[in-house]
């Protein structure tokens, strides 16, 4: 996936030199034996706190909130987990999860890239808080690296350089999680308001036209829009949009392939 919120947090005495949310996701630290009360664990914490962020929203997400989630206090948390940062990413790392078998007859790298884009764009509307999580480190947790081994093997047969083949994975990846991100947003904005999506096209198309109607002059692309009915027509399904998207990139990449790829700046 495209991060992991807080990996840069904090830093322990230990040998590895890894900050304490990646020392904990990758299972370094040593955990308690047990916990300040019977049943507490890692693992129901981090559940806890994904509920909390799945119900109210990753700002809603914190040691105190998520201890009152599961009856203890906030303190007994810590024996536990560190801090909120490392929280997020432990949270973010199971919501994730590992990357699901690739289907048998996904053959070719296109293939093989369609694939992982939409798998990911599946995760990320299963859990529209993961958007919300600050980007602050390049991914480092277990389940974030087999996502992107997985998408480096795609393209293992293309001819591109390492340098290339992770810029291609940056490119797709970053596309999914815009893409997620918007539709979350007008997603939204469409409920806030109570609005259908095709209503609010034909509002937004009434819009422009009474902004851009005094002086067509000055929006002759926007006028011919208008009059060609697009801008207010029925909303094609964000399935449809991701797709064309989608295509548009990965036609930009086989052109790339085809070419031998380039090579890289070296520093």
């Amino acid at each position: 996936m495209a991060s992991d919120g807080g990996g840069g947090a904090g830093r322990t005495d230990g040998e590895t030199g890894l900050p304490a949310s990646l020392e904990t996701a990758w299972g370094l630290r040593a955990r308690p034996s047990k916990g300040p009360r019977p049943g507490l664990s890692l693992d129901r914490i981090v559940r806890a706190g994904i509920g909390v962020a799945a119900a109210e929203g990753v700002g809603a997400v914190s040691m105190g909130r998520v201890a009152k989630e599961l009856g203890v206090s906030t303190m007994s948390l810590y024996r536990y987990v560190s801090a909120k940062d490392e929280l997020y990413v432990l949270m973010e790392d199971a919501a994730v999860g590992p990357p699901p078998p690739m289907p048998a007859d996904v053959d070719g790298w296109r293939a093989g890239l369609e694939w992982w884009a939409r798998a990911q764009r599946e995760v990320f509307h299963r859990n529209l808080w993961l958007l919300r999580i600050p980007i602050s480190s390049p991914p480092a947790s277990p389940h974030s690296l087999q996502w992107m081994e997985r998408g480096l093997a795609a393209l293992a047969d293309t001819g591109l350089d390492e340098g290339r083949k992770i810029s291609v994975i940056m490119l797709i990846g970053g596309y999914v999680r815009n893409e997620a991100t918007l539709m979350a947003d007008l997603h939204a904005a469409m409920t806030a308001r109570g609005l259908a999506p095709d209503e609010v096209m034909r509002r937004y198309e009434r819009t422009v036209d009474a902004l851009t109607a005094p002086d067509p002059g000055r929006y002759p692309a926007l006028r011919h829009l208008l009059a060609s009915g697009a801008l207010g027509a029925p909303d094609e399904s964000p399935d449809t949009e991701f797709e064309f998207g989608l295509g548009c990139l990965l036609d930009g990449v086989e052109v790339l392939v085809g070419s031998g790829g380039g090579a890289t700046r070296t520093a």
